[in-house]
């Protein structure tokens, strides 16, 4: 058991006696009256999302899963399938399942998936992923990093805010839990 105020994005929680992943959370604090959490989860196995609001003094189960190194290996339609590199065995997750981590899926990343009973049920990407520019304004020559940023699109279609100095062709690091430019890699 762990407090509400020690939630955060990506855990598993048990609630209702169901099991639901956390989307998101928001600490609030009133003028008035103690804190509390606000939080959108994700029921595991319908998908569907709520929003949920804990007191700062409620304590969640939280739960840990099973979980598997795995290579990424391909997309089929809505469809993404992972492979066992000891084992060999696949499997294939759909889009939904994987939420916002489908952007950052690239051939041959390894990665965790996440089984609850035997059956996966998510995946737990790097904390950081090097990925290509194929689309951004020209770079300005002498700029170096400042507040000033410009959207980049990357290899996988996600859009980035990156510094102006970024072309096209560079290779970023990017943060997975927050969709953010880490640093350039190389040109």
């Amino acid at each position: 058991m762990i407090q509400a105020t020690q939630d955060r994005k990506g855990m598993y929680i048990r609630h209702d006696n169901d099991l639901y992943r956390i989307v998101s959370t928001e600490h609030v604090t009133p003028g008035k009256g103690r804190g509390m959490v606000q939080a959108k989860i994700r029921h595991v196995k319908s998908g569907s999302i709520m929003d949920h609001r804990f007191r700062s003094g409620d304590r969640v189960e939280r739960v840990v899963l099973d979980q598997t190194e795995m290579e990424y290996l391909y997309q089929d339609g809505d469809t993404y399938y992972f492979m066992n590199g000891e084992t060999f065995e696949q499997i294939g997750l759909s889009a939904e399942t994987l939420g916002d981590a489908v952007p950052y899926l690239l051939p041959n990343i390894k990665l965790q998936v996440e089984f609850w009973d035997g059956q996966p049920i998510g995946i737990n990407p790097p904390l950081n992923v090097e990925m290509k520019i194929v689309e951004t304004e020209p770079g300005i020559k002498g700029a170096t990093a400042s507040s000033v940023s410009k959207p980049a699109t990357m290899e996988t279609g996600l859009v980035v805010q990156v510094p102006p100095f970024i072309n096209e062709g560079d290779v970023i690091k990017g943060d997975t839990a927050t969709g953010a430019y880490v640093e350039r890699v190389s040109k």
